[in-house]
């Protein structure tokens, strides 16, 4: 039995599905991915210290591309500012070490519409057939255990959270709790990205502002 939680006055069963690990590669979702550079980056300028979530990270393609994108437009200044919190509900150490050590098998880089940002940040690794990543950006990348049906969130106060291909695997009410967690774990005018199958349910739609006609990236309303 799942644990039972209240919204608008109704109880409801969250079941504990152990979710399949999804796939996953370098630059997924180029859409969202430039309209992250082209908003939040003008949002985030200055700050002393740039929070951005990575919620069902999987082995963390996700939160290097973000990683990548966010030193281009930002460097020098990303370098020292930028804390990306990568979480999965993974048991065993397999996404910790992978993202840690930010080492990846080359075939997986192959194919990929940025090379050139690829080649500025990895190496050829200790182990043959492997790339690493350049510890500048290692460092920047944390990857905590965390389970997003627990509805706690791991912190507050980012400028962006990064949510995709998670959501679709939960019941409706689910994807409802953990939005509004996400609600609250967000700055003010900070930015929630999703993935392109993903739509807003109706009970948080009145939370987010939709950035562009056309995409998934929102925006924390102010007024909710």
């Amino acid at each position: 039995m799942g644990d039972r939680r209240a919204t608008a006055g109704v109880l409801f069963s969250i079941p504990r599905r152990r979710l399949e690990v999804a796939f996953t590669f370098f630059f997924r979702d180029p859409r969202v991915l430039d309209s992250i550079v082209q908003h939040v980056v003008p949002s985030v300028m200055g700050r002393s210290i740039i929070r951005i979530w990575d919620a069902g990270c999987a082995s963390g393609e996700e939160a290097y591309s973000v990683a990548m994108l966010l030193f281009e437009s930002l460097w020098p200044f990303a370098s020292n500012n930028l804390r990306i919190d990568a979480t999965d509900i993974e048991e065993n150490s397999q996404f910790a070490d992978t993202i840690a050590s930010g080492t990846y098998a080359s075939e997986i880089l192959k194919g990929s519409s940025h090379q050139v940002l690829l080649a500025k940040y990895c190496r050829p690794a200790a182990r043959a057939g492997y790339v690493e990543f350049d510890v500048t950006l290692r460092n920047c990348i944390f990857y905590q255990r965390h389970d997003l049906l627990s509805l706690r969130s791991i912190g507050n106060n980012f400028s962006l959270v990064v949510c995709k291909n998670v959501l679709l695997h939960f019941a409706y009410e689910q994807r409802v709790e953990v939005l509004k967690m996400f609600y609250e774990a967000l700055l003010p005018g900070g930015y929630l990205a999703l993935d392109e199958l993903q739509d807003l349910p109706s009970e948080v739609a009145p939370l987010f502002a939709r950035v562009l006609a056309d995409g998934k990236l929102y925006r924390k309303a102010e007024s909710a």
